[in-house]
């Protein structure tokens, strides 16, 4: 296969049908949601930084699965038949 030229679509659907997208993002929200319920009120910011932190790795390992299947998904809508391993 021929190495295809870099541009803005291109980059735009290797954002799209990448986990590692959607892993981050539910690492973000479940450390929003999560680390506040986590530290004192009387913690200091380097205490909170590094609780938000860690409660995104755990939110990073565990949103594999999810981040799976919302690109199986996302590929089966956009590409169709055209999905790469059919």
């Amino acid at each position: 296969m021929a190495k295809r030229p870099v541009t803005a679509s291109y980059i735009f659907f290797y954002i799209l049908f990448s986990q590692d997208t959607y892993r981050i993002m539910i690492a973000i929200v479940f450390s929003l949601l999560v680390a506040p319920y986590t530290y004192e009120s009387d913690t200091e910011i380097f205490g909170r930084v590094l609780l938000y932190i860690m409660v995104a790795g755990i939110g990073f390992a565990a949103g594999g699965l999810p981040a799976r299947l919302i690109t199986r998904m996302l590929k089966k809508l956009v590409l169709g038949d055209k999905a790469p391993g059919k």
